[in-house]
């Protein structure tokens, strides 16, 4: 019960560094890109790690094969690829901003978003 309340304590003393600190990783989410894809590379997805979407690109030879069942299968395929990066990307910065206000044993936020 002690342990738990001096954790309390150490979390209220650090309250603006925390706050900065949440500040400063919602800044690094956005500008850390990472990029999925499918079909070897005929679509690629562009997302941050705030799992927006940055860009897509489609091949010319997938658009040409008019098989548009193929071409929605692999856009979904190549966004989830990028959202699962983004999402380790997401839980990485978001133990290492626990761990620089000295939070330890932070859950990974990625696995809350079901990874």
């Amino acid at each position: 019960m002690f342990k738990e309340l001096g954790m309390i304590t150490n979390v209220m003393k650090n309250l603006p560094k925390i706050k900065e600190e949440a500040q400063q990783l919602q800044q690094r989410l956005g500008q850390i890109t990472v990029e999925g894809d499918a079909g070897a590379g005929m679509v690629k997805v562009r997302m941050n790690a705030k799992c927006e979407v940055l860009g897509v690109s489609i091949s010319d030879e997938l658009l040409k094969g008019n098989d548009k069942e193929f071409l929605e299968e692999t856009v979904r395929a190549a966004v989830s690829d990028a959202l699962q990066k983004a999402k380790r990307a997401l839980g990485d910065e978001s133990s290492k901003a626990a761990a620089n206000v000295g939070l330890p044993g932070v859950p990974d936020l990625s696995a809350l978003m079901g990874s």
